[in-house]
Parts: C-alpha cells; sequence; structure tokens
C-alpha cells in the first residue's frame, strides 16, 4: 500500500472544536482507552466529510474501525445541530432570510422512484436551507426523497408556519408558488405578460434570492455531500453534523 500525505481545507478551530466533543464524549461514557487519541480521531472524521474519502481509503486502522470512528463523531456533531425552533429565534433579529432546497446526489438503490428528483433528472435527497441576507447558512433540514417538492418539504419541516408565528420575511423562489405565509415569491407568468413592475420586481426578488445559493453552496464544499454512497437513513445525521461544523468553526 502506498501513503501520500494529503490538505484538508477546513480551519484547525474545526479540529478542535470537534476533538473537544469527541474528548468529553469519551469521558462521559467512561471511555479508558482507544486506538486512535481524539485529535486522530477528529482528523480521521474531517477527512471523511471533508474530502469524501470512503472508509476503505482512510483504513489505516482498519475499514470497520475507520467506520465507527466516523459514526461516533457525526452522532457527537448531530446531537449538537440546532432544530428548526432554534434557527428560526436567532435570525428572527434580522431582516429576512433566504428558504431554497438543494437536491444531494445519492446512487441508485433498488426502490429508486421515490428519491427521483424530476426537476434535476437524478435521484438524491431533499434538503432545505435557510440563509440570512448575506447569503450565510443558517440551518439545514432533515433529508427526504429527492421526489418531495420543495414546497411540501417546506410545509414537512413546519418552516412556514414557524417564519410565519414571528413574522419574519422569508424570500423563496417559484417552487414555493402557493406556500403563503411570510414567504415571497416572484411573480409567475412569462415574462413579456408581466406588467413592468412586476418585471422590476422579480428582479429585485431574483437579485436577493441568488445570494441563498451561497449557503447551499457552503453546504456542498464538504465534498462527501456531493455524492452520497451510504444508506439514506443515514444522510440527515451527515447533514446536521456539517451544520454543526460551519456554525461553530468558521474563521
Amino acid at each position: 500500500m502506498l501513503v501520500y500525505p494529503s490538505g484538508i481545507d477546513v480551519s484547525s478551530s474545526a479540529l478542535r472544536f470537534l476533538s473537544a466533543r469527541l474528548h468529553a464524549h469519551r469521558r462521559e461514557r467512561g471511555t479508558r482507552w482507544r486506538r486512535l487519541t481524539t485529535d486522530r480521531q477528529a482528523l480521521l472524521a474531517l477527512a471523511h466529510l471533508r474530502c469524501g474519502h470512503t472508509y476503505a481509503q482512510l483504513a489505516a486502522v482498519g475499514t470497520t474501525t475507520a467506520y465507527r470512528y466516523i459514526a461516533e463523531a457525526v452522532e457527537v456533531l448531530a446531537a449538537l445541530a440546532p432544530d428548526l425552533a432554534s434557527a428560526v429565534k436567532a435570525a428572527s433579529r434580522k431582516a429576512f432570510v433566504i428558504l431554497d432546497g438543494t437536491l444531494l446526489a445519492i446512487d441508485r438503490i433498488a426502490a429508486d422512484r421515490p428519491f427521483y428528483s424530476g426537476k434535476h433528472k437524478k435521484h438524491g435527497m431533499n434538503v432545505q436551507v435557510l440563509a440570512d441576507p448575506f447569503g450565510r447558512l443558517l440551518w439545514a433540514s432533515p433529508a427526504l426523497p429527492g421526489a418531495v417538492h420543495d414546497i411540501k418539504a417546506a410545509r414537512s419541516h413546519g418552516i412556514i408556519d414557524a417564519l410565519t408565528d414571528v413574522g419574519l420575511a422569508c424570500w423563496a423562489d417559484k417552487g414555493y408558488q402557493g406556500a403563503g405565509g411570510a414567504v415571497r415569491v416572484p411573480f409567475r407568468g412569462r415574462w413579456e405578460r408581466l406588467s413592468a413592475g412586476q418585471q422590476a420586481a422579480n428582479i429585485a426578488h431574483a437579485r436577493i434570492r441568488a445570494l441563498g445559493e451561497q449557503a447551499v453552496a457552503t453546504l456542498k464544499t464538504w465534498r462527501l455531500l456531493r455524492k452520497l454512497r451510504c444508506s439514506t437513513n443515514r444522510i440527515t445525521r451527515l447533514v446536521q453534523a456539517i451544520l454543526t461544523l460551519h456554525l461553530n468553526c468558521t474563521d
């Protein structure tokens, strides 16, 4: 086997943060000895999440052991992820938020029909993302099958009701037509059939909503999420783990 050094483009604060949480987790469980220190375990998990390396590629400690170490780190991080109520409460001081949906690509599976997105023409998981007025990621939802439309996903998670209850304006694309409440969407119709005022409003709306794409891009800088090859049941925990790292370790 050939071994070569590789860099991970995450801040050292992410390593320190995860290592500290793993240390606390081991102390809570009364763990006496592990083959890897918490620093090495944190590095292993970050390499998997950020670079998308498989367990086999990280298997200097054995594939099964690598899986256990990474799964433990993911669970520790996911448990710290904010829920929707906390995210909306924190965002309520902002002028508005941006709501957008993204598809996390997955391998085809036997029961693939519920996971096929007609919009994106591929299989994946639907994740709803909230961003602040500057396009910074605030919250990411649990993952639903890719066949679920954005507006249905937003309603399933209670996003529309939560935003409306606190009176927080939300900008979204045409996929959320009919959402009502605090959600603002562009005018529908062919461009030439819209009035001058409606066209101007749609242009301004698009400029604001485009910032939400930055939050989606931030999520997908963690390359594991670009092509997921794990069980669909694990994807929500992976998204929550990455959200925790992003919110706590941004320099």
